[in-house]
């Protein structure tokens, strides 16, 4: 069931409740999609990145091969938020010494400075590299895996690129005005403006940002093309925090196409066991009851760290199995 999802979309969130083994199955799906020959771009959006542990590798913003597989593989990305930022702070100041005087310079410097470090800049600069991920990568892979942050912080990133794509929008109309009243006035007194390079640049910038925002705001709405994995352990705080994460995707407008019940407890290994999966059940039941009609995989838990492609393997052959 979840490498037919898998197989079906292009584009994967797999998030839930820090510590449930979001990364291990995130890495487990992109394995299992390489091995069917396709070519997978995983991308770890969590600040306490773990990605390149489970993988052995040393990661980082630029994609890196991590497994081979036939005609299939997995490029692995960690997404370094200072990187995104410095790269867009960059071209903001570059912008503004053409639009500006010199006499402004400094003090536009130093209100960048401060911006570098307001709040909502990291949550800015993940989406603006997930963006860029996404536009990219659906030309060169077939399937983009997000390992996403805990549930809180993943949700708010859902919801930036519609209200970034709204404020870019009022930023454009307003700069629209602005360059009517501009020529207006330059007709009244016969004057032209010969070069307006700077504004053009401006311009295009605020327009390629609004639509790579439309885009990620298209392509996470579509169920057509992107599903939700919600992973959960079969515990009290997890699930109820599984079924605030699904009730609030559909409010954003995202498929929960799945939830992954992880590390089942066996049932037959001793009474220390047996009497906690009897509990598990329990909240299984209250897991059922509130997620309707999405389906329900259950991975047993298994022996050993989740570390390395052969330990991812033995995972993916359980999820592939899952029902």
């Amino acid at each position: 069931m979840l490498l037919t999802i898998a197989r079906s979309r292009r584009i994967l969130f797999v998030g839930g409740k820090g510590g449930v083994g979001k990364t291990s199955v995130a890495a487990a799906l992109a394995l299992a999609r390489a091995r069917d020959g396709a070519r997978v771009l995983l991308v770890s959006t969590d600040p306490a990145h773990n990605l390149g542990h489970v993988w052995r590798e040393a990661l980082g913003d630029a994609p890196t091969r991590v497994l081979t597989a036939g005609r299939g593989l997995v490029d692995a990305v960690e997404i370094d938020p200072q990187k995104t930022i410095e790269r867009h702070f960059a071209s903001v100041a570059d912008t503004m010494r053409h639009l500006l005087p010199e006499r402004l310079h400094a003090s536009a410097s130093a209100h960048l400075d401060r911006a570098r470090t307001a709040p909502g800049s990291h949550e800015s600069a993940v989406l603006e590299r997930i963006a860029e991920l996404v536009a990219t990568g659906l030309e060169t892979h077939d399937l983009i895996v997000f390992d996403t942050a805990p549930s809180g912080h993943t949700l708010r990133l859902l919801a930036l690129p519609e209200q970034l794509t709204g404020w870019t929008e009022t930023l454009l109309a307003n700069r629209d005005r602005s360059d009517r009243f501009a020529a207006a006035a330059r007709s009244v007194v016969g004057t032209r403006d010969e070069q307006p390079s700077a504004d053009a640049q401006l311009r295009r910038t605020l327009i390629a940002r609004r639509d790579r925002f439309a885009l990620l705001r298209s392509a996470i709405t579509d169920p057509a093309r992107t599903a939700f994995v919600v992973v959960a352990i079969a515990e009290r705080l997890p699930v109820a925090e599984s079924i605030d994460v699904v009730r609030q995707l559909r409010e954003l407008g995202v498929a929960p196409a799945a939830v992954v019940v992880n590390r089942r407890s066996p049932a037959d290994a001793g009474p220390l066991l047996a009497e906690r999966r009897s509990q598990e059940e329990q909240h299984l039941a209250v897991l059922r009851d509130a997620t309707d009609d999405i389906p329900i995989a259950q991975v047993p838990l298994l022996p050993g760290d989740l570390a390395g492609a052969e330990a991812l393997g033995a995972l993916a052959d359980r999820l592939a199995a899952a029902a």
